[in-house]
């Protein structure tokens, strides 16, 4: 991260914290990457629950990310930093509604929630460009993972492992 915006934020701030994935968004390279990979504990931590647990969680989690990524942001003085990674997190809660934590499961669904998140398809890209702040950098990572979630039900359906 740019140390203009690094000074700006401090993981001693619980917003900060969360938004920047527990420090993982700070990893130099692919914070993206990293952000999605520090929801998987979290994930395996809602393993169990119910369903309408589960999906209180993600919708926790997902309004909660409206205000810890534009709180953080308006600190940074910039939209949607790659070191704000709480909507990846959101996103990968998003992407395993109904699908079982397996290894294999996790993998395929971090592999398909990362390629729709970075190239960004249609509605994404334009969710991407027309809306800001908290909202913003949340919504286009929950569609992503949305995405990722129904192409992974497509495929396990198809070809279950």
């Amino acid at each position: 991260m740019q140390r203009q915006y690094r000074e700006r934020v401090s993981l001693k701030n619980p917003v900060h914290f969360c938004a920047l994935g527990f420090g993982s968004g700070l990893v130099p390279v692919m914070p993206g990457t990293f952000g999605s990979l520090a929801a998987i504990p979290l994930l395996l931590m809602t393993w169990s629950a119910p369903l309408w647990m589960y999906v209180s969680i993600t919708l926790l989690v997902a309004v909660a990310g409206i205000y810890f990524c534009g709180q953080t942001a308006k600190d940074m003085q910039v939209h949607d930093h790659g070191s704000i990674v709480w909507d990846e997190v959101a996103g990968m809660f998003c992407t395993f509604l109904l699908i079982p934590l397996t290894p294999a499961h996790l993998v395929a669904g971090l592999v398909l929630f990362r390629f729709f998140d970075i190239l960004k398809p249609w509605p994404i890209y334009i969710i991407d460009k027309r809306w800001h702040g908290g909202t913003g950098i949340m919504l286009d990572d929950v569609v992503a993972g949305l995405m990722a979630c129904v192409s992974l039900h497509a495929i396990l359906l198809l070809w279950p492992f």
